[in-house]
């Protein structure tokens, strides 16, 4: 197995500064994996996974929301977000270039990209897809599933993973109805994985020590849904 490589490095969207992580194989990557951060931002946990996928082969690169890195404040990361959210046309830009810029990073040898999310980060790569970015596969986990700018018939094409906790307070019934319904009218390949009495943020351990119950930690769903993706990345990228 070859070494894994790090590097920090700045990126830019518009005059936006921001802070990109990617970990790689030295030599022959499988395939290009963006990460997309909860709301809160890039955080150690999001780069112990990008070496967790690096150490499986894929060039994996965490990407930036706002230019403001890790955001302990979580009442300024929401007003962020809502900014952020107002157009969803830069909103999608935000993250296609995070996308350019892990094309231009990897040591790819071929253009296979996927993109996974959590929590906000999950409801922005279900955008990319929603955009018709031009990826193999999104993954979404414990992500949101609405939007103000539903995938029109024949747009969408990347596979799509959605991995849900079915208690999650934060995405009730009728959002998941229109999300099935939106995949269905626009013919996009969509596999949901529901786990039934999980809430949000089934992914992440820290979920436990935050004071909110609708985020707590499911080490059943968090290792069914990472056997899910991986068992996806081993489809697509065969």
């Amino acid at each position: 197995m070859s070494a894994i490589e790090i590097q920090n490095f700045v990126y830019y969207h518009d005059d936006v500064e921001l802070a990109g992580y990617i970990a790689q194989p030295s030599h022959d990557p499988r395939a290009g994996i963006l990460i997309v951060p909860t709301i809160a931002g890039p955080s150690p946990r999001m780069h112990e996974r990008a070496r967790w996928l690096a150490s499986l082969g894929y060039s994996a690169m965490v990407c930036d929301i706002y230019g403001k890195g890790l955001m302990s404040d979580l009442q300024e990361a929401n007003r962020l977000a809502s900014q952020l959210r107002a157009d969803p046309q830069y909103y999608r830009a935000r993250f296609r270039c995070a996308l350019d810029e892990l094309r231009r990073r990897s040591q790819l040898t071929n253009p296979q990209l996927a993109a996974i999310g959590y929590c906000m980060g999950g409801e922005a790569v279900l955008e990319m897809a929603r955009g018709g970015e031009d990826i193999a596969l999104v993954v979404s986990f414990h992500g949101l599933l609405a939007t103000p700018m539903p995938a029109q018939k024949n747009t969408v094409k990347a596979r799509i993973l959605v991995c849900h906790g079915q208690a999650d307070p934060l995405v009730p019934p009728e959002q998941v109805r229109n999300f099935l319904e939106e995949m269905d009218i626009s013919g996009a390949n969509c596999h949901m994985h529901i786990y039934t009495g999980v809430v949000h943020g089934f992914t992440d351990p820290d979920s436990d020590t935050r004071p909110f119950d609708a985020v707590q930690y499911d080490a059943s769903a968090d290792r069914q849904s990472k056997s899910a993706m991986l068992s996806m990345f081993d489809e697509v990228f065969e």
